[in-house]
């Protein structure tokens, strides 16, 4: 959809499977997501925005979620689940934008990967003592390190398009709220407004707006997330949809 939330477009057309984690590719000429394919194997698609062709990228490497290209377009980040019972480990992945040369980041566990504007980053979430922070890892592997420090991520952040700030979301259950802090995780300020249960943020190409998922109008309806945006100073929140499944996991394009 557009900025403002007008002009809905449809682009999966299998009423039957189910499609998660889109991303807009940096040139804003094709659409990654995830889909699922069979049990414990989840394959990563590209579809071409000019023509509607849809290309899978991958094969039975497990339950492959979260896909984003690079800045330069080189370069697919993911994350990779086994689906083994007692195995809830996830993998930083890397591959070639045909699919070609997949693999992990050696010793990096985590999940929701983004790349940093420069592409020489990826930040992820990962608990490797129990408790989910972010992490920023360089793409060779070099130069683990934690950025955050709250009780409750999840998940799902964004980079700034100058790479000096990130967002995320934090929270227990129903109480989530987007959190803005520099990239380094100092300055950590809350961005939502209280009671929303804000999640999933991205940012908008200019840095001056945050696109999230929230239940500001229909709190405690698993049905009822909207899209929202908001300002980087917390003013001017708008809600973008209106339907009655949820709209989740929002990616700004170019």
């Amino acid at each position: 959809m557009n900025a403002d939330g007008s002009d809905v477009m449809r682009l999966t057309t299998n009423n039957n499977v189910r499609h998660f984690y889109p991303s807009l590719s940096p040139d804003g000429q094709s659409v990654l997501y995830t889909s699922f394919r069979e049990q414990n194997v989840y394959e990563i698609y590209s579809l071409n925005l000019s023509n509607n062709n849809v290309e899978r990228l991958t094969d039975r490497l497990g339950i492959l979620t979260a896909p984003e290209v690079s800045p330069d377009g080189s370069l697919i980040t993911f994350a990779r689940g086994s689906g083994t019972p007692g195995n809830n480990q996830s993998q930083i992945m890397m591959m070639n934008s045909d699919g070609g040369d997949a693999g992990n980041i050696p010793q990096i566990s985590g999940w929701d990967p983004t790349w940093s504007p420069d592409g020489r980053q990826i930040l992820f979430a990962s608990g490797p003592d129990g408790t989910v922070q972010l992490f920023v890892v360089d793409q060779s592997g070099r130069g683990l390190r934690q950025v955050t420090n709250l009780p409750a991520i999840r998940g799902r952040s964004d980079w700034s398009p100058d790479g000096g700030l990130i967002v995320t979301y934090s929270g227990p259950s129903w109480n989530r709220e987007i959190y803005m802090m520099n990239a380094d995780g100092s300055n950590v300020r809350q961005l939502t407004p209280t009671g929303g249960n804000s999640q999933g943020p991205s940012f908008s190409p200019d840095g001056k707006w945050v696109a999230f998922t929230a239940y500001f109008d229909n709190y405690g309806d698993d049905h009822g997330c909207e899209i929202y945006i908001l300002r980087t100073d917390g003013t001017d929140l708008r809600r973008l949809t209106n339907n009655d499944y949820c709209d989740y996991q929002p990616r700004w394009g170019p």
